[in-house]
């Protein structure tokens, strides 16, 4: 009897040993499905910036005298932009005419801003009129615009001409485009030169003395 007890335990034990192995196949999808996921997203914000380096001081060369009659120089900046629309450089001159010479000693000149055949759009310095004295600029780069031409150098310091393939401009007192870049910079930056002309036309002096003008570049992210 005693015998028969125990292998009906053993029977019991290894049914529900079964069974229990049963449910859990079962319910293990039921459980897999039960489990839920949740994403975490990473947010990294840039920021734009741009700086532009200082511009050197020029000296235009050679002197403008009673012989000679025109004059050039050329300074340059370098922009740097990470933003990813680009940047664009503008200049403008502090006083209008941009180019004069102070009362003392002697009297006041200038030479007028340059006069282009139509008002705003650079063209070839093809000289000035007679009577008349002119200063203008062009600039030349990677990222200079293309209606400043293609211009190689920003003239010949010994004789004051331009480069021919050089197209000028007047300054104003408000900002011009010289140059535009769209997208980002190398950390190393775009130089951009600024040439600047300068000239003396038939039957009229500058009067002698130092002339200078203030021309600020500045950079703008886009």
């Amino acid at each position: 009897m005693k015998k028969i007890l125990i292998k009906k335990v053993l029977a019991i034990s290894v049914i529900s040993f079964l069974f229990a192995q049963i449910l859990y196949i079962i319910a293990e999808p039921t459980m897999a499905v039960a489990l839920t996921t949740d994403n975490v997203i990473v947010t990294l914000t840039v920021d734009s910036g741009v700086s532009i380096s200082d511009g050197l001081d020029a000296a235009m060369a050679p002197h403008i005298g009673m012989s000679q009659l025109k004059s050039v120089g050329s300074s340059s900046w370098v922009v740097a932009t990470n933003n990813a629309a680009g940047y664009t450089l503008a200049v403008h001159a502090s006083t209008t005419p941009a180019l004069h010479k102070p009362a003392s000693p002697g009297l006041a000149d200038d030479f007028n801003d340059y006069t282009e055949a139509i008002s705003g759009t650079p063209d070839l310095w093809g000289g000035v009129a007679a009577g008349s004295k002119e200063f203008g600029f062009s600039a030349r780069g990677t990222d200079a615009l293309a209606s400043f031409g293609s211009p190689t150098t920003c003239g010949n310091t010994g004789t004051g001409l331009p480069d021919a393939s050089a197209k000028y401009k007047g300054f104003s007192t408000s900002d011009f485009t010289i140059a535009t870049k769209n997208t980002v910079t190398t950390p190393s930056g775009v130089q951009t030169y600024i040439c600047f002309a300068a000239e003396q036309g038939a039957n009229i002096y500058a009067l002698s003395g130092t002339y200078t003008a203030t021309i600020t570049g500045t950079a703008t992210v886009i």
